[in-house]
Formats: C-alpha cells, structure tokens, sequence
C-alpha cells in the first residue's frame, strides 16, 4: 500500500501530478528513486506526444550583464501558460545559463548544463509538468566595447523584444533606437544587409507594377530606383523616419546624439510560425467521443 505522505513527497519533490506520483510509486512498488526515474521517462514520452504540435505562443526576453546581453524566444502553445511562474522561470533560467556560457548555436546551447540537467532536458521535464509543447525557438548573445550601450525594450510584456548596441551615444539613445525598432519592425539595420535575392526579387515585383501603369521599359527602370529606395526606407532601420521626430532618419538621431549603430536584434513571438487554426466544435466533439 502506497502512503499519501510518500506520494506528496513525490509530487513537491518531481512536481508531477498527484496521480502520476501515485502510479509511479505503484510501478516500482513504492522505491522513492526509481519513481523519480519512471516520471522523468514519462517526461520524455510525453514531450515526444507533444513534438508535433504547434507552439507560436511564449516569450521574448532579454538578460544584461556588464558588457554582455542575451537576447531569447521561447514559445508555448497557449498565451495562458506563457504568462505562469513556471514558464517564466524556465525563461530566467536559459538566459543565465547562456550568459554564464560562450555558445553561437542552437544545439550548442540545449546542450549546456542548467542546475536541474542540460536545457534539453528541462524543456522535457517542463513540457511533462505544465502540460503543453514547449519550445526554444532562437536566440542571440551580444558583446558589446565599453564605449557601446545596449538599448533593451520589452513591448507587451514579452510580446516583442528589441536588443541594441550603439556606439558612442548613452543608454538612453540606445533605447529609443529599441522602441522604435519594436514599433517600426525593421528587418535588416542597414541596406548592405538586405540579402540580393530579396532585391532582386523586389526589383521585379517594381518593375511589373510599373510596366502594368503603362510606362514604357526606360521610365518603368528609374521608376523602380526610386521605389526601391522606398522599400529600404521601410525595412532598414537607419532608414526609418525616426518615430519621435520623422524629419530625422533613426540614422540621423544618433548619429545628431554622437553615436553610430552597431547591431539590432528584434525577436517578436511566433513571427513567421503559422499558427494552427481551432474548430471549436471539432475539438469538443472529439471530447465528447474519447478520441
């Protein structure tokens, strides 16, 4: 017979389920540490259930210390769970550990050891206790000189972050250029930036505009030169009118405050993810009939 006390053990201990715990410690007939065992491998066959679920929920989030900044996406698949402790917590916990360790990739960083196992395996145990997809989408680590600042936004609570480096102005102008970049939803911070294909591929779609007004080939060509400097003006954050003063180029305000920009990083959640849509009634009728 497995106590109740033993089974609350197991559960403040693993943070598992109460009848979980009780089947665990029933399955290997009441040893405490094989218990924990069967709940961590429950885990596994739980988030691998999950995998193929949809997670374009989450939070982007931001960690500086001194002259270093990480910048992360993690998702969820609903905005409820995104908002709980222990969603955050897990969040809090991947940016000190990618401040604490020098890693440029992906696998790199789900590899590297957190105080409860690698962050691979807190995103198993994680995903087993709360109950939904869970995911590490992406991530950035910044190093900035001392004569640089980070400029770090937060919009929506997490919705979108936005993580600077200018050089030669405060912290002050840095941020700005952050609310701005959260606001204006730059894609490249300057037009050497833009990859070829995504101009060139711009230049058709401008030319055929042009050529459908009726314009001969001649003028339909420097017509796309002028559309095409539009088209930096809207993805290039340098580019952008600046959202506080639009006489100016962000270009303009920081360079007008002594400084140039060095970097940008804009992470807003779920962007490019395509979202599952729910049939509400599908989904209850297939409550409704077990499946």
């Amino acid at each position: 017979m497995i106590s109740a006390s033993l089974v609350k053990e197991l559960r403040e201990k693993s943070g598992a389920g109460m009848l979980d715990c009780k089947k665990a410690l029933e399955a290997v007939d009441g040893n405490f540490e094989e218990a924990m065992d069967w709940l961590r491998e429950k885990g596994k066959s739980t988030a691998a259930k999950k995998a193929d679920r949809i997670a374009a929920e989450g939070l982007a989030a931001i960690q500086i210390e001194g002259n270093e900044a990480v910048i992360v996406e993690v998702n969820a698949e609903t905005d409820f769970v995104a908002k709980n402790e222990e969603f955050r917590s897990l969040v809090d916990e991947i940016l000190k550990t990618l401040l604490k360790n020098d890693v440029s990739t992906m696998e790199e960083a789900m590899n590297l050891p957190t105080s409860e196992g690698t962050i691979q395996e807190l995103f198993t145990e994680k995903t087993s206790k709360i109950g939904e997809k869970l995911s590490f989408r992406r991530f950035k680590k910044l190093i900035k000189k001392d004569s640089e600042s980070f400029g770090s936004y937060l919009h929506m609570g997490g919705k979108i972050a936005v993580l600077t480096v200018i050089d030669g102005a405060s912290e002050e102008v840095a941020k700005d250029v952050s609310m701005h970049a959260a606001a204006m939803r730059p894609s490249y911070l300057r037009r050497d930036e833009v990859p070829s294909e995504e101009v060139e591929k711009e230049k058709l779609v401008l030319k055929e505009q042009a050529m459908n007004e009726g314009k001969p080939a001649d003028i339909a060509e420097k017509m796309v030169m002028g559309r095409l400097n539009k088209f930096y003006k809207e993805i290039c954050l340098e580019e952008q009118p600046f959202v506080k003063d639009n006489d100016l180029t962000v270009e303009s305000y920081v360079k007008n405050n002594g400084g140039s920009i060095t970097d940008m990083i804009r992470f807003e959640v779920g962007e490019g993810i395509e979202k599952k849509q729910e049939n509400f009634a599908e989904e209850v009728a297939k409550q409704i009939n077990g499946n």
